[in-house]
């Protein structure tokens, strides 16, 4: 059996036929001396408002990752850290309807401050065993099982 055997091989090949402008954005899953993972609620008025986020954003052109993602810490959270403290675990590719979003996820241990909402959003410290039980927008959900496994 050959990959285009696979009954998801049509579905590629559909995606690859209607291309969509490719997202890059940047997550981290913040871990406490506890071992708990910082989630973030989306504010009313943003896309997807409501859901639970790992914390990060959009990368800047011209802009590393981990340097996007020093940024966006301090920006949304008031807190810093270094380049040298985040460790790539994994991350996510997913097909939204107008774009498509991949996203490297980062684990943090290390930084200085204490996290504060910065930006309208909602903070909750989630032991890993119960991140599924917190809505997600679709890219984030498959991270929650390499983060339960990591941790």
């Amino acid at each position: 059996m050959s990959c285009a055997d696979l009954p998801e091989a049509a579905s590629i090949a559909g995606a690859a036929a209607s291309p969509r402008p490719l997202l890059l954005v940047v997550a981290v899953a913040l871990v406490d001396a506890d071992g708990r993972v910082l989630l973030a609620r989306r504010p009313p008025g943003k896309a997807m408002a409501g859901l639970w986020e790992f914390p990060g954003g959009k990368v800047d052109e011209g802009e590393t990752p981990e340097a996007a993602l020093v940024r966006e810490l301090k920006e949304e959270l008031g807190i810093e850290t270094s380049g040298s403290c985040l460790a790539p675990l994994t991350f996510a590719s997913h097909r939204y309807e107008t774009f498509h979003l991949l996203m490297p996820l980062f684990v943090c241990r290390t930084w200085v401050g204490t996290p504060c909402a910065r930006e309208g959003q909602t903070l909750a410290w989630v032991w890993p065993n119960r991140l599924a039980d917190y809505p997600m927008p679709p890219a984030d959900v498959p991270l929650i099982a390499m983060l339960r496994d990591l941790l």
